[in-house]
């Protein structure tokens, strides 16, 4: 069974248990006001982006070194009509290894190209999972949360 939403993926050099290490960092890769804690199973977490986004999500799936899923409890976008498009809504991150590799699949499930936010949310989750989080992950802790918003990147 497949489920609709934006997936995109990247291949790094660390183990699995680096990459799912470094995803659990949620910090260290996306950017952003990021309260409570973000790798355990039950765990919630609020984002903020100024007055832009909020959402909660709650870790619904942990399978150490291998997937980990949050549904999005709560959320609102200010630059969209219906601003809790992402209400229900899940983001996957899949861990594989691929030979010498590691894969990192990212799926938004139910972000779908219907939703007004999906050309918007599709390329900026593109910036924070296949910069960001591939950077975090390729150099064991140098992530680039907030390249976007101030043009340079963070010094961890």
């Amino acid at each position: 069974m497949s489920t609709q939403g934006y997936t995109t993926s990247f291949v790094v050099n660390q183990t699995p248990e680096e990459a799912f290490s470094a995803i659990n960092n949620v910090r260290g890769w996306w950017s952003g006001e990021i309260e409570g804690p973000t790798s355990k199973l039950g765990d919630e977490f609020t984002y903020r982006y100024k007055d832009v986004h909020y959402s909660k999500q709650r870790i619904v799936e942990v399978v150490p070194g291998k997937r980990i899923v949050w549904l999005i409890l709560e959320a609102w976008l200010s630059f969209i009509e219906d601003k809790t498009e992402w209400n229900g809504t899940k983001v996957v991150f899949e861990v594989s290894k691929k030979g010498d590799e590691t894969e990192v699949r990212f799926t938004h499930e139910g972000l779908v190209p219907q939703h007004e936010c999906f050309d918007k949310c599709s390329n900026a989750w593109g910036f924070y999972v296949n910069e960001s989080l591939r950077n975090l992950i390729a150099t064991i802790g140098k992530g680039r949360p907030n390249k976007k918003e101030q043009g340079t990147a963070v010094q961890q």
